[in-house]
């Protein structure tokens, strides 16, 4: 894994957020997006929600990992039945997270949530990246079948980038 393009990839999205945040009136946030049914506010903090998820991932894979590969299919195969209602609880976090969160708390959580991954990320060895389980492949388009703890470092910012083009926001 190359962990440089990794820090790249994040401080990025962490510039595209600030960028999308405080270029956008009050107006532009409750615009309903395309595709979702949040409005731009609610969507951002769903993006930066997908970086907070990856302290309990990361655990995740950790804990997984050091089990038999069946403990791990079979856990991803019953939060797959659970699809319903995780998808119930993540629009709601997000449509409550973007509702109430000011703007300005939501641009220092992405800060120090990113100055954070950055420091675990650099923290990781060669063999944590590599360790892996199963995920819930219905839970979310980024989600593989089997994934590595690298893999879940680069997971959000795809989910960002994603989301990103469903912003109604103005351009520019």
């Amino acid at each position: 894994m190359d962990k440089a393009a990794v820090h790249d990839e994040m401080e990025q999205a962490r510039q595209s957020f600030h960028e999308l945040l405080g270029g956008a009136s009050g107006s532009d946030l409750r615009r309903p997006t395309a595709g979702t049914r949040w409005n731009n506010r609610q969507l951002l903090f769903h993006m930066l929600l997908g970086y907070l998820i990856i302290r309990a991932l990361s655990w995740l894979v950790r804990m997984f990992d050091r089990l038999p590969d069946g403990v791990s299919r079979g856990y991803a195969r019953l939060l797959n039945a659970g699809t319903a209602p995780f998808d119930a609880v993540n629009f709601a976090g997000s449509w409550l997270g973007g509702t109430l969160l000011p703007r300005r708390w939501m641009a220092a959580l992405f800060d120090r949530t990113i100055a954070a991954l950055h420091r675990r990320l650099d923290r990781e060895t060669d063999g944590e990246l590599a360790r892996g389980m199963h995920y819930p492949t219905r839970w979310d388009p980024f989600f593989r079948d089997y994934m590595t703890l690298a893999d879940v470092y680069r997971f959000p910012t795809r989910h960002f980038a994603f989301h990103r083009d469903q912003l109604t926001l103005p351009r520019g």
